[in-house]
């Protein structure tokens, strides 16, 4: 069917409590590529889920928005997405393409990738059959729902995503992951790439937005409180208050990195000096030269591009 390949047919069961949806017709998507111990006990747990719900497998990085789309047409009301933040800014993405999608479906996750920053945010369990609980256990939430716009080869072109963007030194450390190895290793090949990154000389960023304009190496963008993992960043930073998060800082140094590590070992919070936050529902990234941004962890395109947002659009099952 389409891309999805064959399918598997699981199924999922709604607790009939007030605020839950039951029965629950549902489609998983998810990576059958994706490595380590979540993955592997998640495919064999496959086989023991029942005979409801259908998994869509995807074939191909990006693979996830059409099948997305697929089960929104086919009319499935939970689309699931089984695996890192990658995966899970795919299905949002198939989601609000498609005509109707974010009314008619609302958004499981089950956290299988390297840093599962969107998780986090919602406090969502790690371990397998606990996320698998809460799924069955269908609460709903909204949150809101960012895009990006920009252009390429003169074509205008947008995004969706769900968690935070990048520009500047973050995006093009993305740009020199090995992926094939940070399938085998994870978090080092992320650790290699910014090594790497540091040898190149980083252009300048401008975040514009609110009003208000800040300059520097690299400029975050955040849609919630967290980057890399449980990283607060963003501490005000609040899924729902229809309002981004900015975050520029001047330099990226090798003590911002030492700070930057620090944060990621005691998920602390961490401060640059120089560095600059403002808030604003509309922000604007721009550099006199072709910088890379990321989305999700992904690098989807080149400067300049707007990011805003549709407050409360997507729906998601929650703890």
């Amino acid at each position: 069917m389409g891309e999805s390949g064959p399918q598997l047919v699981v199924r999922l069961t709604g607790r009939g409590r007030p605020g839950y949806t039951t029965p629950m017709r549902a489609c998983i998507i998810f990576n059958p590529t994706a490595q380590g111990d979540k993955a592997r006990q998640f495919r064999q747990a496959l086989a023991r889920l029942g005979s409801q719900c259908v998994l869509k497998p995807t074939t191909k990085p990006g693979g996830g928005t059409p099948l997305a789309a697929e089960a929104v047409r086919e009319g499935f009301a939970t689309i699931v997405a089984a695996g890192g933040d990658g995966t899970v800014s795919e299905v949002v993405s198939g989601l609000a393409r498609t005509p109707a999608g974010l009314e008619q479906a609302r958004l499981g996750v089950i956290p299988l990738g390297t840093t599962n920053v969107f998780a986090k945010e919602l406090d969502l369990p790690h371990e397998l059959a606990a996320a698998w609980a809460v799924i069955e256990g269908g609460r709903e939430s909204r949150v809101d729902l960012p895009r990006v716009e920009f252009a390429a080869q003169g074509q205008p072109q947008g995004r969706w995503f769900i968690q935070l963007a990048g520009a500047g030194f973050d995006a093009r450390a993305l740009e020199l992951v090995d992926w094939e190895w940070k399938r085998r290793s994870g978090l080092l090949a992320y650790a290699l790439a910014v090594l790497r990154a540091k040898h190149h000389a980083p252009p300048l960023v401008t975040a514009r937005g609110g009003g208000q304009q800040a300059t520097g190496e690299l400029a975050l963008i955040g849609n919630g409180r967290f980057y890399a993992g449980r990283i607060p960043v963003f501490p005000q930073g609040d899924l729902r208050d229809g309002l981004l998060e900015v975050r520029v800082f001047p330099k990226v140094d090798w003590a911002a990195l030492v700070r930057f590590g620090w944060g990621w070992l005691t998920e602390s919070p961490f401060r640059q000096p120089g560095d600059v936050c403002f808030r604003a529902e509309t922000v604007t990234l721009s550099s006199p030269s072709p910088v890379p941004f990321e989305v999700d962890g992904d690098t989807v395109g080149r400067l300049p591009a707007t990011f805003s947002l549709r407050r409360q659009a997507l729906r998601v099952i929650v703890p």
